[in-house]
């Protein structure tokens, strides 16, 4: 039975001298289609098969925003503490220090001003790959220095959300974040500073029901989730079924929660070409 037997094994490579495939070279999008990340990148982080956009953080989209990719971060070392003392199956400064050490951020939020197609544009930009982009007590209390920046230096404001809602592990004091940010642009509004709201995926929970919605302006990413509670929780409560797409922002803008779609690679043109028209100034090229 000599036939069942490997006499020359040939090229044997040690286990530990193996390597495998280097990561990060392709991305796989949801309906199959597959593409080189640098050819990703070059596409605004959107598909060009099938126009899925690729969830991304604040440094693609300050990238895709500010003039050269330059720009001033402001409350950069604000990070959140413990007030309750909160311990689930992990403790919350656990959670953090783990966050922090994953994603280099300090929170779920980043602020910064720059120039955008030559005029002075205020970002706050929220990272779902920080806790699930859930919104704590820094998360308000930089997008509210944000806003009194914008006052402050009369500067259009933006906010991009992406996030799960509420930070659990803060209770109330995440909840009071809802206020204390609809009432800075409530400020904003009386100051006739344009603020511009962009859902991007997903948009949930307690952001929805505060500053995402609340924009001069609200637009949205292609395919994006934009809603309070997931769509189980909604078919759960209600008993019903639910339509086909509920809580896509093409939905929504169908039944009239949104004022535009833009495709992300168009982003910055839209919301100057908003700016200028709303502050009545020349059109920038």
């Amino acid at each position: 039975m000599a036939w069942f037997k490997r006499k020359n094994k040939g090229i044997q490579t040690p286990t530990e001298a193996k390597r495998d495939t280097p990561k990060g070279l392709w991305y796989k999008s949801p309906t199959g289609k597959v593409i080189d990340t640098e050819e990703l990148e070059k596409n605004y982080f959107v598909s060009p098969e099938d126009d899925y956009h690729v969830r991304i953080g604040s440094n693609e989209y300050f990238q895709i925003l500010f003039d050269n990719n330059k720009f001033k971060e402001l409350d950069a070392k604000l990070e959140s503490k413990d007030p309750l003392k909160f311990v689930d199956n992990k403790k919350y400064t656990d959670r953090l220090k783990a966050a922090k050490e994953k994603t280099k951020l300090t929170d779920a939020v980043r602020t910064a001003v720059g120039k955008s197609k030559g005029k002075d544009l205020v970002v706050a930009c929220m990272d779902f790959s920080f806790i699930g982009g859930s919104m704590g007590s820094v998360v308000g209390e930089k997008i509210a220095r944000a806003a009194d920046y914008s006052l402050k230096k009369k500067i259009p404001f933006m906010i991009i959300s992406k996030s799960g809602g509420a930070r659990m592990m803060e209770a109330a004091f995440s909840l009071m974040q809802l206020a204390k940010t609809s009432s800075k642009l409530a400020q904003l509004a009386e100051a006739k500073i344009p603020y511009i709201s962009l859902c991007t995926d997903p948009t949930t929970g307690g952001t929805t029901a505060s500053y995402a919605m609340l924009g001069d302006i609200n637009i949205a990413e292609p395919g994006a989730l934009i809603g309070f509670a997931g769509p189980r929780v909604v078919r759960d409560t209600t008993g019903k079924d639910l339509p086909e797409g509920f809580q896509t922002s093409e939905f929504v803008l169908e039944h009239g929660f949104l004022d535009f779609i833009s495709h992300r690679k168009d982003l910055k043109d839209k919301v100057n070409l908003y700016i200028d028209l709303i502050l009545n100034q020349p059109l920038r090229h």
